[in-house]
């Protein structure tokens, strides 16, 4: 966490995922407001086409709407995330 309590609305985070590591199927309540520090990290939110990010991109993920992302650079994948609301990860099955 880099400000605030996860538990509480308004904190912010990064997360870094070694090259090639998979973030798997998740949704959250809050809103996600991010932007990729460094690497390359392809997107996926439900009924969307996969988009890639590259380091100084910034994308919103809507509260509730499951995605998953890979780091698909050889090279660590370091994503600034803002939530609106408190932090949570709720599991998701099928983006389709």
């Amino acid at each position: 966490m880099l400000r605030g309590d996860p538990s509480q609305p308004n904190a912010d985070a990064l997360l870094t995922l070694p090259g090639g590591d998979l973030i798997p199927p998740h949704a959250h309540t809050s809103a996600e407001r991010m932007v990729l520090l460094s690497g390359e990290l392809e997107v996926r939110y439900k009924g969307h086409a996969t988009v890639t990010l590259r380091a100084g991109d910034y994308a919103y993920g809507p509260p509730g709407l499951p995605h998953l992302g890979r780091c698909v650079s050889p090279t660590p994948c370091t994503l600034f995330i803002a939530f609106e609301r408190a932090v949570d990860v709720l599991p998701a099955d099928d983006l389709s």
